[in-house]
């Protein structure tokens, strides 16, 4: 069967290459995809705005035309502002099933104020918080509460939206800033307490249909857990970014830390999700503290994590197209989920200069021999094929232009493999960090 994949980050690049690996699946239709994808196997790109008959369309209408004309059996949606402006919905009401939430569901990640009632409403473990539209009001509860605290825009932000003060100035900045550069999702805001511990993620499938829901098999089954490492340095110093690297699974995270995680934020995640009639077939992935008290949800994403994807995948010891079949047909219930032993680590290699000003079209070189004889597979992130070299050749369209993720039966065999790996990729000013997994690294409270 084919297939279509909707993204074009490192995080689409790993579903691609997860589902073409599948016995089920005989091609990949990525829309737009990139550079990575392009040269997957059983893959294969198509960017609507290249081709004249989809170019003047939504992308909601381009990726159903490409669905019908394709004939593809599914669809998986990636990011989250497509699912926020409702494509799974115009995909099954085309006829062309989804694996991603409709918009209802979506609007979890695209309101955080929105996210906020729902966990309070369901007896969510998570931060105190409070919501304002009026900045001044906000300025006087910051001042009110005082620092450390968290600010946070309530609408999609591409990852800028959210400010951890450690001071009271910090914090007025904050709310200025954000209330001032992000348009409409900066016009209310979400104000949290701090909390106090370490970060991890938590992906996992979803399926809650209305049948579902009526027939006892709704449920939601997480991942492994990961850790994504936001800071630019090592050492968890300097700016955030999208992520600089990513582990699976974790070995300070316990079978009682899970243990609670399930009983306090998944369940009544999924009991909300039953009662507020969301048709929710797809990822949910939760960031979460943890702390003295357990684990508390930050947030909810609608998607799978960039680059928490890129290590959990790796450690799937099952057909992920089969997983999302389940997703979307109502049997994930009795789907089992097997996992590899061991550890996968996933460093990020990034442009000169990001999270700020950085260049773009610099020429990536790999030598496969360093990258095979370490096992690793490198995800393409922010690279695109130079159309102008005679012979194939990637160069870099964005910040994070690859991970390295590598699978050991042991951290260090797995780091060690990662990071041989990442010596044999090379393009102009490349920057990554040195410490993912390792002591130190991960950005604790």
């Amino acid at each position: 069967m084919k297939v279509l994949v909707i993204g074009s980050g490192g995080r689409e690049h790993t579903i691609a290459w997860r589902l073409a690996e599948s016995k089920l699946v005989n091609e990949v239709i990525c829309v737009p995809g990139n550079g990575g994808t392009a040269h997957e196997a059983k893959c294969r790109n198509i960017d609507p705005k290249e081709n004249p008959a989809l170019a003047n369309l939504s992308l909601n209408d381009a990726a159903c035309t490409i669905a019908k004309s394709e004939k593809v059996e599914f669809a998986v949606v990636g990011p989250e502002d497509p699912l926020a402006e409702g494509i799974a919905d115009a995909l099954w009401n085309a006829g062309i099933p989804a694996v991603g939430p409709k918009a209802k569901g979506a609007a979890l990640e695209a309101s955080k104020d929105l996210s906020k009632i729902f966990m309070q409403k369901y007896g969510v473990a998570c931060a105190d918080s409070q919501t304002f539209t009026d900045k001044q009001e906000a300025l006087a509860y910051v001042r009110q509460k005082g620092a450390p605290i968290v600010i946070k825009a309530d609408g999609l932000a591409a990852g800028k939206g959210v400010v951890v003060a450690k001071t009271l100035e910090e914090a007025e900045n904050a709310v200025e800033e954000l209330t001032a550069n992000l348009g409409e999702a900066g016009k209310k805001l979400v104000i949290e307490e701090y909390l106090q511990g370490v970060e991890i993620s938590v992906l996992a499938a979803v399926s809650v249909t209305e049948e579902s829901a009526a027939n006892g098999k709704a449920c939601i089954k997480a991942f492994l857990p990961a850790r994504d490492h936001k800071r630019l340095m090592d050492g968890a110093k300097g700016p955030n970014t999208g992520g600089m690297g990513a582990v699976c699974p974790l070995s300070d995270v316990t079978d009682e830390t899970m243990a609670l995680f399930e009983k306090n934020i998944l369940q009544p995640t999924l009991k909300g999700l039953i009662s507020e009639k969301m048709d929710y077939r797809g990822f949910i992935f939760f960031g979460l503290m943890l702390t003295k008290e357990g684990p508390k949800a930050l947030e909810y994403n609608v998607r799978l994590g960039d680059p928490e994807t890129q290590a959990v995948l790796p450690m799937m010891d099952f057909d992920f197209a089969e997983l999302c079949q389940s997703i979307m047909n109502g049997s994930l219930d009795s789907f089992e989920m097997k996992w590899k032993t061991g550890f996968q680590v996933a460093p990020v290699a990034v442009s000169g200069g990001y999270p700020h000003k950085y260049a773009k079209g610099k020429a990536i070189s790999f030598d496969n021999s360093k990258i095979e004889n370490a096992g690793a597979k490198i995800f393409i992130a922010g690279a695109i094929n130079d159309r102008r070299a005679k012979t194939p050749v990637l160069i870099t369209n964005g910040g994070r232009v690859l991970a390295c993720s590598a699978h050991g039966s042991t951290f260090d065999e797995a780091w060690k493999k990662a990071y041989e790996a990442m010596e044999g990729v090379k393009f102009d000013a490349m920057f990554f960090r040195k410490d993912i997994g390792l002591p130190g690294a991960a950005e604790s409270n």
